[in-house]
Order: C-alpha cells, then structure tokens, then sequence
C-alpha cells in the first residue's frame, strides 16, 4: 500500500493565519538544521576519503579476503584489521581514486584486532586520530570504507555507549570499545570512524549479525598506541608475570577474616622461573587479589591490570598464601 503526501484542502484554516506568519517557518527552520548537518558529513568526507583505503589479500591457499584500512602518513602507513590481513602474506591496497598499491605488513596485534600496513607509494593523503577518550555518547559520527567491496561507501551514525568490551581472537578482551550506529557490513572492517571536526576516532571492528544499528569499534587511543609500538618495536610489547593461572573461590571465612573486597581471585598454578612473578617471590598456590591496588577476580583484569601499569615502573601484587594477606612488590622489566 502506497500512502501520497498531498495536500489536503479540507483542512479548516483559521481565520488569522495570515497574522501569524509565514506557516512554512518550521519547515525551513528543519530545513536549515538538515543542511548543515549534511555540510558537516560533506566536509568530512571530502577531507578523510582520498585517505581510506580498500585492502585485498591471499593467503597460501589462494584463499582472499577484503576489508577497508586508512592511511596515517604520507609515506604510506595505514591501519586496518588483524583479521583483515588474516596471515595473508600479498596485500594489495587500492586508494579513493582507483590506484592500486602494493602493501606490506609492518606489524600485527591480533589482542587488539589491529595492524599496520605500509603501500608502496608516498606522499599520499592521510587521516589524523582524533581522541576516543573524549567521545559522548549521541555524538555524531561517520563510518567510512567499502562494505561488501563497495568501495568509498559513507554511513552515519552517532555514538550508542562507551566503554563495551569485545573477545579479541587470542582470546584477550579489547577494551574501551566504542558502540555506535552507523551503518557497517563486512568489508568495513578496518576502516575509520570519524568524527565531525574529520578526525579518526576508532577503527570499525564488527558488527552483531542478525542485528541494525549495532557497530563497534576499537578507539582511536588503542589504535595511537598499537602504532606507536609497531613503528618503534616492530610489535606490541606487553608485561608478562610468567605464571599459569586459573580463577578460584576463595572460603567465606576467609573472605571474611582478610577483609577482602570479592570471594574470587586468580590462583597461580606455576611459575615460570627467571620470571618477574619468581623474581618477586610469587609461588605456585598464591591467589592474586589486588594488582597495583585494583582488585583482581579474573584472568581479563589481569590483563587489562598489566597493561594500564607504565612500562617503566614496577607495582604491587596482593596474593592469599594459606590464610594470610601478602604484597610483593614486583620490579620494573622490559615488556615483551
């Protein structure tokens, strides 16, 4: 059924409509707010697409994949997914304009989903990361690459939450994550989500399938971050305690007597000798319940704990030996 919009000239008009003005003041007055919403998108595209890119890859067995990436210096790194390379050793990058690159894969982070690329080219246009942390949640934001090999694709969106936390493929929780609404499909993967000044505030990741309105992506902070690493490291370098662990119940009386704040820790299964866990003094039974002062109830809040602690410092580890309380103070040593 098809339902016209016409206007209807039964509708009564009262007597002094004219006294009130123009009746189509609302109307522009919509109109206005429309186009300078659709002035902010244009600018923004404009600025930010010569920088996105479409990335194309083979694995050994002839198997490809495609996703989208972006470009952060004019001598040709760019950023894309770690899923988006996917271990496929020939990448081939193709620009807004239809140029087709070769690209190398500089470095790959599956914890955080990301990695970096280099194209065979310079002086090229690029995008600039914006910060994550000063997101709100109903910000206006642009999600840009090409879903289903559609390339130069534009969707928008705003922010739909903050802080949501996703399983990378190792097995790690990405953290931060940034939930919006803008429209994403595969072969978005990798490419930047953007905010209204044009900067890059995150990096598509994934979407729920079966779902609308539910994209994710990894912050602009994480990303600046994994760069960083990359380029100066050629990986990520993370703190290791070197022990094998599980999460535990700890007794109620026990809870009770140490004035804990949760009845879950980590239990250490072993140590790993030399490591800055043996070195520290941790032994094999010790429940972890604190590090640097946070508390500790899980596997994923020693990881996040590790990784919020600068690499430069050491901090304090809180463990349960037998029925008692212990800190040890683990000193600084390089992250992996």
């Amino acid at each position: 059924m098809v339902s016209r919009l016409v206007h209807n000239s039964d509708v009564p008009v009262p007597d002094d409509a004219g006294a009130q003005g123009p009746v189509n003041r609302p109307v522009a007055a919509d109109a206005d707010l429309l186009d300078a919403y659709s002035q902010a998108v244009i600018r923004v595209v404009e600025t930010v697409s010569p920088a996105v890119i479409s990335v194309f890859g083979r694995d050994a067995d002839g198997r490809g994949g495609a996703g989208s990436g972006f470009i952060v210096t004019p001598d040709g790194y760019a950023i894309t997914n770690s899923h988006v390379i996917d271990d496929r050793p020939k990448l081939l990058a193709e620009t807004a304009e239809g140029d087709k690159l070769r690209a190398e894969i500089v470095g790959d982070d599956p914890a955080t989903d990301l990695a970096i690329v280099r194209l065979a080219a310079g002086g090229l246009p690029y995008a600039q990361l914006g910060d994550s942390d000063a997101l709100r949640v109903g910000q206006l934001v642009i999600a840009m690459g090409s879903p289903l090999g559609l390339q130069s694709t534009v969707s928008t969106g705003v922010v739909s939450a903050l802080g949501r936390s996703m399983r990378a493929r190792d097995g790690r929780l990405i953290e931060n994550i940034v939930q919006h609404a803008a429209p994403i499909n595969p072969g978005n993967s990798g490419g930047p989500l953007v905010d209204p000044r044009g900067l890059v505030v995150g990096i598509n990741t994934a979407i729920i399938a079966m779902a609308q309105g539910l994209g994710f992506a990894i912050p602009s902070k994480t990303a600046e971050w994994v760069l960083q690493e990359i380029l100066a490291h050629g990986r990520v370098r993370r703190r290791q305690l070197g022990i094998v662990a599980q999460v535990t119940r700890l007794a109620r009386a026990l809870v009770r007597e140490l004035d804990l704040l949760a009845d879950q820790g980590v239990e250490v299964r072993e140590v790993a000798p030399h490591s800055i866990a043996a070195q520290a003094g941790v032994r094999p039974d010790d429940v972890i319940v604190a590090l640097a002062g946070r508390l500790v109830t899980s596997i994923d809040d020693l990881h996040r704990l590790l990784m919020t602690v600068p690499t430069d410092q050491g901090f304090d580890l809180t463990v349960v030996r037998g029925e008692t309380l212990r800190t040890f103070h683990v000193a600084f040593a390089r992250a992996d």
